[in-house]
């Protein structure tokens, strides 16, 4: 069924840009193995999703759409308002490149995990992290 401008439009502006539903399941296996971390950090560049300062490990949750996941064959699927959508994901991308280049300067660890893999492997995300800070 098509959707309308007035349904995509409605659906889009609930998409949250913190305290989605694959960064609460993360985090709440992070809280159940007694790691604790801070979410949504400003004061670091990019703003992690998840942040461990101390151990300057900085998590980022990626949702599919908005972070460009094979984005050389997805981006043909997009059939409505291109010229927007379009350079508005490969911007993101461009800007997740640099966070990471950025953080890694400063010697921060970064980890990103695509939407489908917390969802589908949380407890081998959070192994990584717990393993990461570890580390440090």
């Amino acid at each position: 069924m098509k959707k309308t401008k007035e349904q995509i439009s409605y659906n889009m502006q609930r998409v949250k840009n913190k305290d989605s539903d694959i960064e609460i399941k993360l985090r709440k296996e992070l809280w159940s193995r007694g790691i604790r971390y801070r979410k949504n950090v400003s004061t670091i560049f990019g703003k992690p999703d998840i942040a461990f300062p101390s151990k300057k490990v900085a998590v980022f949750c990626d949702s599919e759409f908005w972070h460009g996941y094979d984005w050389d064959n997805k981006k043909s699927e997009i059939k409505t308002r291109r010229e927007f959508w379009i350079p508005k994901i490969e911007k993101n991308i461009q800007r997740d490149i640099e966070v990471n280049k950025r953080l890694a300067s400063e010697g921060w660890i970064v980890l990103r995990f695509w939407g489908k893999e917390i969802k589908k492997s949380t407890k081998e995300c959070a192994d990584l992290i717990e393993q990461t800070i570890a580390k440090r």
